[in-house]
């Protein structure tokens, strides 16, 4: 078949536009031959559970998924009954950019919490953690938080215990979307467990699509305790694969060595070069810090519409623009992209 696209060229709208790593591609051909039992008891994904142990700890269990919506909402549904909601800030992902998953696919009340840079602490916990046993008011159970943030924000591993500790002592579970936990990894120079297990979060949504994967979440009970019927729910939500060791071999050619940390640390430095170019542009600014792999910026309308005729990239709030690195994003890709912004600048001064 023929090519559709031109690979050479980049976009800066999200890391889910990236390819698939070579190293993962050779996994799916490596798992690839004769036959294996399907729905995940083959040896490839019994070899991944080793493989997330070893990242999580030894009472962490996986359970692959297709997506991130679906990893964030078998996670959820298995921690909460019925009556129980989940605390989270306003910017989550899970209450703006699932599409209603949570509440419409599982029946899960969000109770969301405005905060300045998309990051939860306990006392913007405590805005929503009230009216236990009132039966008129939704029970709160679950604290929900993203690292990184849909801010690019990162939460540092001392900020995650304070979170949990302050929502197991009011009886609550801890929940952490993942979806780029290794790009906040990366960012800290600390391994995942140290932002997950030790810091006492109880389930975590692990992505694997956004650094690397063809396809492919995990959910990964961590403490087991904490969520029940995993194996059912992922069936019930259309989440368990057939043909499940081409999931699972991706995760362990992530996880088995460093390709997760390489990856990451890519797409955070391009983030920070990024960064770097376009503030020497008059009439850019760069509105948020750089902490992993996001670049938020505010620029003149015009300049936006004509440069995302160039290169494709989102708009966000307030008046600003996401930029994001990935994986196979080059210093050449940024160069170009710095070069392209600054013309477009020009020609509005003119």
């Amino acid at each position: 078949m023929n090519p559709r696209h031109d690979p050479r060229l980049k976009a800066f709208a999200s890391d889910n536009y990236a390819g698939v790593h070579p190293e993962i591609l050779q996994a799916i051909v490596t798992a690839n031959g004769g036959h294996q039992t399907s729905y995940g008891d083959d040896v490839y994904t019994e070899a991944m559970q080793e493989v997330f142990q070893r990242h999580f700890g030894e009472r962490a269990q996986a359970w692959p998924v297709f997506n991130g919506t679906a990893a964030n909402v078998v996670s959820l549904r298995s921690m909460t009954a019925q009556w129980e909601a989940v605390i989270c800030a306003e910017s989550a992902h899970i209450n703006t950019d699932e599409g209603g998953a949570p509440e419409v696919a599982a029946g899960i009340k969000l109770l969301t919490v405005p905060t300045p840079d998309g990051k939860l602490t306990p006392e913007l916990i405590d805005r929503q953690a009230w009216g236990f046993g009132d039966v008129h008011r939704a029970q709160p159970k679950v604290v929900s938080i993203s690292n990184t943030t849909e801010l690019g924000t990162v939460y540092t591993a001392d900020e995650i215990a304070a979170i949990c500790a302050h929502a197991h002592d009011l009886g609550l579970r801890v929940h952490l979307d993942g979806s780029r936990l290794t790009n906040a990894a990366a960012a800290l120079g600390v391994p995942m467990r140290a932002l997950t297990t030790d810091a006492g979060v109880d389930v975590l949504s692990f992505g694997g699509t956004k650094i690397g994967l063809m396809y492919g979440e995990a959910v990964v009970v961590l403490d087991p305790d904490a969520a029940t019927g995993v194996d059912y729910l992922r069936k019930t939500f259309m989440q368990l694969s057939s043909k499940m060791r081409f999931v699972s071999a991706q995760f362990e050619a992530l996880l088995s060595g460093d390709l997760w940390l390489r990856n990451a640390r890519r797409a955070n430095e391009m983030a920070r070069r990024l960064a770097q170019a376009v503030e020497g542009v008059p009439g850019v600014r760069v509105a948020r810090a750089v902490e992993a792999n996001a670049v938020f910026a505010v620029l003149p309308e015009d300049v936006a519409a004509r440069l995302r005729k160039r290169y494709k990239f989102y708009d966000w709030t307030d008046g600003e623009v996401r930029w994001m690195c990935a994986f196979d994003t080059t210093e050449e890709d940024v160069d170009a992209f710095a070069a392209a912004l600054a013309e477009e600048m020009t020609d509005t001064r003119r």
